[in-house]
């Protein structure tokens, strides 16, 4: 009788989960991670709303925003081309359009970056020079960085014996020369006019004030000649 007893209420009992487990929702269970249970997409600038409740997203971002979704960058957000740029529809598409293109680079003297922020921008250029460039270049430009040491590469230049431009060094990290490839990847447009900034800067300003020493010792002795006579 105790077996039938048990059997009979274990069979009810079952039978009232059953029910209860596809019956009516109307007393759902608490959910702590509503957003894990109800994800939204916001397109942007729509006014942003709990995708779980009625009332209004009380995220303060969007509260201060007036409840849009397009918010400001984070502070210390890398912009992608915040000098306005660009260059890369101009790379070169075979040996003699990337030769006619260095050719010409080397006529350019200046950037086109804001000349009164060449200060900033050439500081800047020594950052990413050390950073990106030194391995092989060195940080004194000689061409004797710590890859070049260990004899794992070769053949790098030395600066202060070539003869470049700003527009040639920049041309050189945009599309790579010999056996150095492009950098076009890792330095921004921007960027890569501040490092061929710093190394004119750096390692070419030295070079030139010999030439510039010698052009005035050779025009003294004409002063001198034309003041005896």
């Amino acid at each position: 009788m105790k077996k039938n007893v048990l059997k009979i209420t274990a069979v009810l009992g079952l039978t009232t989960v059953l029910l209860n487990s596809c019956g009516p929702k109307e007393n759902t269970p608490l959910v702590y991670f509503p957003d894990m249970y109800f994800p939204v997409a916001y397109d942007p600038l729509m006014k942003a709303q709990d995708a779980y409740s009625d009332h209004e997203n009380e995220i303060p971002a969007f509260v201060k925003n007036s409840f849009a979704t397009g918010l400001t960058p984070v502070e210390g957000s890398v912009p992608q081309n915040k000098d306005g740029i660009f260059e890369e529809s101009l790379l070169p598409k075979n040996v003699d359009e990337y030769n006619a293109g260095y050719d010409a680079s080397k006529g350019i003297t200046a950037s086109p970056l804001n000349p009164a922020n060449a200060a900033k921008d050439i500081e800047r250029g020594k950052m990413l020079f050390d950073k990106t460039c030194a391995a092989c270049h060195g940080v004194g430009g000689d061409g004797q960085g710590p890859i070049v040491q260990t004899g794992a590469f070769s053949g790098v230049p030395n600066y202060a014996d070539r003869e470049i431009t700003v527009g040639s060094v920049h041309y050189v990290l945009t599309n790579g020369r010999n056996a150095m490839g492009s950098y076009a990847g890792q330095l921004n447009a921007g960027d890569r006019w501040r490092v061929a900034m710093y190394v004119m800067s750096a390692f070419k300003k030295a070079a030139a004030a010999p030439a510039v020493a010698a052009a005035t010792t050779e025009a003294k002795p004409e002063t001198t000649t034309e003041t005896k006579k």
